[in-house]
């Protein structure tokens, strides 16, 4: 018989993907997981940094080490910016809101949070310049800036899966709501 507050029991609670009520605010944490169109574009870019690295590896040695440096140099260029695609999207925290994005982050304190809601505008398809009727979550400052759209519904996280950004949506504005 496990106890109700044995380490097995907790871990199972951590499994299943849901912050637990007495679980610690103060690391940052992704409301929802990255998208298939997120983790198969980081899938390909790592599958072309594998070829590159074995590429590197051949040339060193063959003996051109100025061609492999370069290879080299251009592989773990390709694995930085897979690294920072994977980190892109929505962190929360008992801090605030981080909005990651692929050049830039912005912070906003929960004190400094108007108001967060989900609103059906034009949003962009994959982040190109293509625009559809969607939703998108949108979070307003006090003083009325508002941040760009937090989540769409046409993201790399979100495009096909409208019951996932329903979900992200609500726990974020749950968070917001919380600890505002």
């Amino acid at each position: 018989m496990s106890l109700p507050h044995s380490p097995a029991t907790v871990n199972d609670q951590y499994a299943t993907g849901r912050a637990l009520p007495h679980a610690a605010q103060d690391r940052w944490m992704r409301p929802y997981r990255p998208g298939p169109w997120r983790v198969a574009t980081a899938a390909l870019a790592l599958m072309l940094a594998a070829y590159l690295l074995l590429a590197a590896l051949i040339m060193a040695l063959a003996g051109g080490a100025s061609g492999a440096v370069a290879v080299l140099l251009a592989a773990l260029v390709v694995i930085a910016a897979t690294l920072r695609l994977l980190r892109m999207g929505v962190w929360l925290s008992g801090k605030g809101v981080r909005q990651v994005g692929y050049f830039g982050t912005i912070t906003v304190p929960w004190a400094r949070v108007a108001s967060v809601r989900t609103a059906q505008q034009p949003v962009k398809v994959l982040g190109l310049p293509r625009t559809v009727q969607g939703q998108a979550l949108l979070v307003t400052r006090r003083g009325g800036q508002s941040l760009r759209a937090l989540l769409t519904d046409h993201n790399a996280d979100f495009l096909g899966r409208i019951e996932a950004f329903d979900i992200a949506a609500d726990a974020i504005e749950s968070w917001a709501t919380e600890l505002r």
